[in-house]
């Protein structure tokens, strides 16, 4: 056995060695809060989405497939039909007889869109159904100078939005691209229509005139043309 001494020794040696924790003072606590609140908070970052952008990719997954979290705009609850669309540019090509249709999508969940139109009090026609990331449609086969009702729907599981009726009472207020889902679309005559009136007034105007020409000549040559008198000739100095 080791003598008393040099127990001692070897115990005051090994607790030497072994470092000593300092009580933390108010001063480093205040240090440590004051770090913390320097830190510069997260700013949070919207995702790239564009509802009235064509073929836009859903929130969810831009969220999903983004290097960082973003912030996607607030949808209603799925268990709802979704809001009305809003309406957007309607591009008319008169030669053609189309028109190009664009829109907004609402602030709700869409599983698809489709459109509907309507001349006057007729029948409503259907479009076909379009997917959830289209936002244009085109529109063929319509007549030159009519006037139609456009329209467009959104729909998922629990339903579809609303749209006014045709012939309606909904419709008064509808004067093109709003707020709503519907505007009007007033489609203009074919250029070639107008090249074609243009034409037949210019010939009625024509034969017109010719007429009043050949009257009047006809009416000289039966009645005869007043002469005036011959002054008598002035005598010379």
């Amino acid at each position: 056995m080791l003598d008393s001494p040099c127990l001692l020794w070897l115990l005051a040696v090994t607790f030497s060695l072994v470092p000593r924790t300092r009580p933390l003072a108010p001063q480093d606590l205040t240090e440590e809060e004051e770090d913390e609140t320097s830190r510069p908070p997260l700013q949070a970052v919207l995702c790239d989405y564009d509802s009235c952008r064509h073929l836009q990719v859903p929130c969810k997954e831009l969220q999903r497939a983004g290097p960082g979290a973003c912030l996607c705009p607030g949808l209603s609850s799925p268990a709802q039909p979704p809001a009305p669309p809003r309406l957007g540019e309607v591009h008319v090509v008169a030669e053609a007889g189309s028109a190009l249709v664009h829109w907004c999508a609402p602030p709700s969940p869409v599983h698809q869109y489709w459109l509907l139109l309507w001349e006057g009090g007729g029948a409503t026609q259907k479009g076909p159904p379009l997917n959830a990331t289209v936002r244009r449609a085109e529109l063929k086969g319509l007549k030159p100078g009519a006037t139609y009702v456009v329209c467009v729907v959104a729909a998922n599981g629990a339903g579809e939005s609303s749209v006014p009726r045709a012939g309606g009472e909904g419709l008064e207020g509808v004067g093109g691209p709003a707020f709503g889902p519907c505007g009007r679309l007033a489609m203009p005559p074919r250029p070639v229509t107008l090249v074609h009136t243009a034409v037949g007034v210019g010939t009625v105007l024509a034969l017109l005139t010719c007429s009043a020409l050949v009257w009047h000549f006809c009416l000289r040559e039966r009645w005869g043309c007043p002469h005036r008198p011959a002054s008598p000739p002035t005598a010379g100095l």
